[in-house]
């Protein structure tokens, strides 16, 4: 039996759901019963009847599926998959940044700690952070964390003022510009598409920006049949399958790495053995402490309820 038919065949005798990031390994999201971006992903674990959910992601996005389903058993790959923009805001610290401004509201990207998720007032994704920071009445001042490059760019848009965590993701920090421009002058007739959580200088050569999902159904929606994308290489996978007939080419790195593109160690750390593996033995399994969910649970649901508007 492969590796896949034990994984099909544990998933239906224990009632699991495979939930994967658009950032996994190909064979990861060719398994997976759905392959989303961290809303999509939220959206289906706030839904789903399954008993156990396998988070094929990083460590906040399971901790947010298992929020949302005390109940349930959510297990993730490798508990190793962490996320450095989570890492850059410690929840102790941001505290106490947060009780510096007590009239604030306080939204934070999805891609931090459980811990510092239960200090916000609402949880936004790239797909729906402009929306969200609407939400907000303009009179009360905002504090968006921990993302300074999609904060900017929410301000730019919706021309807002907002105190900014200084966090960044490696990921879409890692792109070169002088390779990107190089790449441009190679290929002139290719549009550049780009993760608004890229530094923005990068942004700026961009004809469009959007979440990992609004990127795939700019590329489905558009004529145009060539692409260089500036966001983590994971997405080409299921981008290319989308569109088959269409030319995708990652935007480059400042490493110099086998792809020649920037990836997230941390996503790629989850394997189908491993995966196989956490199914099978129901471990490692995801904890959030009562008092830490209750607090977290009440901005996630609001995330929820706004982009359902």
């Amino acid at each position: 039996m492969s590796i896949k038919d034990e994984i099909e065949r544990l998933k239906k005798s224990k009632n699991a759901i495979i939930l994967a990031h658009y950032y996994q390994r190909p064979e990861i999201q060719e398994i997976a019963d759905y392959v989303g971006d961290s809303l999509g992903l939220s959206q289906k674990a706030a839904e789903t009847k399954a008993d156990i959910i396998v988070f094929a992601g990083v460590h906040f996005m399971a901790e947010t599926a298992k929020i949302l389903n005390p109940q349930k058993k959510v297990v993730l790959p490798d508990l190793n998959a962490g996320c450095s923009l989570a890492d850059s805001c410690p929840a102790d610290t941001f505290k106490k940044f947060v009780d510096q401004y007590p009239n604030h509201a306080v939204i934070t990207y999805v891609n931090c700690s459980a811990k510092v998720k239960a200090l916000s007032d609402i949880v936004c994704t790239s797909s729906n952070a402009l929306k969200i920071v609407e939400s907000v009445p303009k009179e009360i001042p905002i504090i968006f964390a921990p993302d300074k490059n999609l904060g900017k760019y929410i301000m730019e848009k919706t021309g807002r003022k907002m105190l900014l965590w200084n966090g960044s993701c490696l990921v879409h920090e890692a792109f070169s510009m002088e390779k990107l421009l190089s790449l441009v002058s190679k290929y002139p007739d290719y549009n550049i598409i780009a993760h608004p959580e890229s530094e923005e200088h990068i942004l700026k050569t961009a004809s469009y920006i959007g979440s990992t999902s609004e990127m795939i159904t700019y590329v489905k929606q558009n004529n145009t049949k060539k692409f260089i994308v500036a966001t983590e290489a994971g997405i080409l996978h299921k981008m290319q399958l989308e569109v088959p007939n269409t030319t995708l080419i990652p935007a480059p790195s400042k490493e110099d790495n086998t792809c020649a593109c920037s990836e997230c160690s941390y996503m790629k750390v989850n394997t189908l053995e491993k995966l196989r593996d956490c199914l099978l033995h129901e471990i490692p399994q995801i904890k959030v402490p009562y008092n830490i969910s209750k607090k977290a649970l009440a901005p996630i649901k609001r995330m929820l309820e706004i982009s359902r508007q």
